[in-house]
């Protein structure tokens, strides 16, 4: 008795592509090639400005027009106070 190791042949087969958990394995990593393609485009398109040399000294002459500082940051300032010594001091509003 002699038996042939032949793979049995399967009627009515069909491509690969034709089946859908291949292009679920393929298409994510597709997506992924694609959209980093398009991240690159961005990137090349829309450069960042320059910053200017002197935005620290602007930033400070910014900071002296303002004033002091404004009602509106008190919450803040109590909850920073509170988180540093525990307890909290009342701010004084103008």
């Amino acid at each position: 008795m002699s038996q042939t190791n032949q793979p049995a042949k399967v009627e009515g087969s069909q491509p690969w592509w034709r089946f859908g958990h291949v292009w679920m394995v393929v298409g994510g990593p597709a997506i992924v090639v694609v959209a980093s393609f398009f991240t690159l485009y961005l990137a090349i398109s829309r450069p960042d400005p320059v910053m200017d040399e002197n935005y620290y000294q602007k930033g400070i002459e910014i900071n002296k027009t303002l004033g002091g500082t404004p009602s509106s940051a008190a919450p803040a300032m109590q909850a920073r106070n509170h988180a540093a010594t525990g307890v909290p001091k009342p701010v004084d509003a103008p």
